[in-house]
């Protein structure tokens, strides 16, 4: 398979070593927007690039008819404006705020928990603690307020906020930048009886990497706007 790797930061380069790991064809490693002429002969563009830069990348690519794999975050404000142009275009789009396989089971984890605590929503307080490396431009990350999304709308919580909160009603995210911590993500349902904690760890960006090109691989000759619950064949019952 022919890639293109849209944003050539440390992550663009581990989807690069990853994906030729895998037996595929690296054709073009771009940080800037693309040109008309630039994705020629590409199978599949897998995007990291810049919050500010996302949006009109994604666009430019189902514009093409190429399909794209997007992780990059804080710019989900536009989101719906893709799915609109991934269906008038009858493009193929998937995104993820995490491709960790490993962190995509504990979205599905906090969903199924959130589900199964939502009739006892009023014992149990919630943090998010995020730890990433002090170079991170979003806060909180993607994968925090997608942990949040999800707690929310099982109807455990009303919303999120960025640091403490003495609301009961509200999920309290704690965001942290250390050095190169490469990310570490921690659920506590707190009660006064109990703890439940569910967290995950990443020790490199491969396994981000990982995720990105089998993500890669799935979209391939596929139509739609697709998450990694599809890649993962996670129902979400």
């Amino acid at each position: 398979m022919n890639i293109a790797i849209i944003g050539y930061g440390k992550m663009g380069k581990a989807v690069k070593n990853i994906a030729k790991m895998r037996g595929h064809s690296i054709l073009l490693c771009y940080d800037q927007s693309p040109h008309n002429h630039i994705l020629k002969n590409i199978d599949v563009v897998i995007e990291f690039s810049q919050p500010d830069s996302a949006f009109n990348n994604v666009k430019f690519c189902i514009e093409k008819g190429i399909p794209t794999v997007c992780g990059t975050t804080g710019w989900l404000d536009k989101i719906g404006d893709i799915k609109k142009i991934c269906k008038e275009k009858k493009g193929s789009f998937l995104y993820s705020s995490n491709f960790s396989i490993g962190m995509n089971i504990v979205y599905e984890i906090n969903r199924k928990l959130s589900k199964l605590l939502s009739l006892y929503s009023n014992e149990y307080k919630i943090t998010i603690e995020e730890i990433h490396h002090k170079n991170k431009l979003d806060q909180p990350s993607g994968t925090s307020i997608s942990l949040a999304n999800d707690i929310i709308n099982s109807h455990m919580k009303k919303n999120w906020i960025l640091g403490k909160s003495n609301n009961h009603d509200c999920i309290s995210i704690i965001s942290k930048r250390f050095s190169e911590e490469v990310g570490t993500h921690t659920i506590t349902f707190h009660s006064n009886i109990d703890d439940i904690k569910i967290q995950h760890k990443s020790f490199n960006r491969n396994s981000f990497a990982l995720g990105a090109v089998i993500a890669a691989e799935w979209i391939k000759n596929k139509i739609g706007f697709f998450s990694m619950k599809e890649v993962l064949k996670i129902n979400g019952n």
